[in-house]
C-alpha cells in the first residue's frame, strides 16, 4: 500500500495531478478540499495517499491532510459509496462539516451532494453516526488554511472548472449552470469550483 508521496508537482488539472517522484510521475485522484492546498506547479507536495485495485485498473487517491484520507477510507467501508462518491463527497465538504451533518442527521445537506440520493443519504447517517464524537478537539476537525490559489495552465478555467465539476459527478448541463451563475472575472479555476460547490448548499 502507497501511503504517502513526496515530490515536485508536474501538472494540476482539477480533481487530478502528476507528482513527480525521484523521476516517477504518480496520477492521483484528489477532492477539491486537498486540491485548494496545492502549492503551484513546480513546487514541492506531500500527500497522504489510498490506493485503489480494480480489475481494470489500479487508482491512486490524493489527501493533503489526514483526516481527509480517514474519511475517504470511513466512505468506501459505507455499502452503496465507492471511491468516487467518496470524492464527491470530500470536494463538497470539509470534514468537520461533513461529521457535523452525520452527527446533527441533516439528510437534505447530504442529499445535495451528486449520487448521493436519499437511501445513501441514511445509510451514511445509520454506518457513521457516532464516529465522530468526541474528536471535535482531535486531529480530525484541525483545518489547515489553504495556500493562494495559483492560475491554472489552461486558458479558459471556466471550462476547466466545468470539467472538474462534471468528473465530481454532477451532470453536464448542471455543471454548466453552476458555473455560469458565478462572476468569471479574472477567477482561477479552482476558485470557480469552491464558489460553484458553496452555491449548490
Amino acid at each position: 500500500m502507497i501511503g504517502r508521496l513526496h515530490g515536485t508537482i508536474l501538472e494540476k488539472s482539477p480533481p487530478e495531478m502528476v507528482l513527480d517522484v525521484q523521476g516517477v510521475g504518480y496520477e492521483l485522484l484528489l477532492p477539491m478540499s486537498s486540491f485548494y492546498n496545492l502549492p503551484a506547479v513546480g513546487e514541492s507536495a506531500t500527500i497522504f495517499t489510498h490506493l485503489v485495485v480494480r480489475e481494470d485498473a489500479h487508482l491512486l487517491f490524493g489527501f493533503s491532510q489526514k483526516q481527509e484520507r480517514t474519511l475517504f477510507r470511513e466512505l468506501i467501508k459505507t455499502n452503496g459509496v465507492g471511491p468516487k462518491l467518496a470524492l464527491a463527497i470530500l470536494s463538497a465538504m470539509s470534514v468537520s462539516q461533513f461529521a457535523s451533518a452525520v452527527e446533527q442527521e441533516e439528510l437534505a445537506k447530504l442529499t445535495k451532494i451528486p449520487g448521493i440520493g436519499r437511501k445513501t443519504a441514511e445509510r451514511l447517517l445509520v454506518e457513521l453516526k457516532g464516529k465522530f464524537k468526541g474528536l471535535s478537539q482531535s486531529d480530525l476537525f484541525q483545518e489547515q488554511s489553504p495556500h493562494q490559489i495559483v492560475a491554472s495552465e489552461q486558458s479558459d478555467p471556466a471550462d476547466e472548472a466545468r470539467d472538474a465539476l462534471i468528473a465530481l459527478g454532477y451532470k453536464p448541463a448542471d455543471a454548466e449552470k453552476m458555473i455560469k451563475k458565478i462572476n468569471k472575472a479574472e477567477m482561477t479555476s479552482e476558485q470557480l469550483i469552491r464558489e460553484a460547490l458553496k452555491n449548490a448548499f
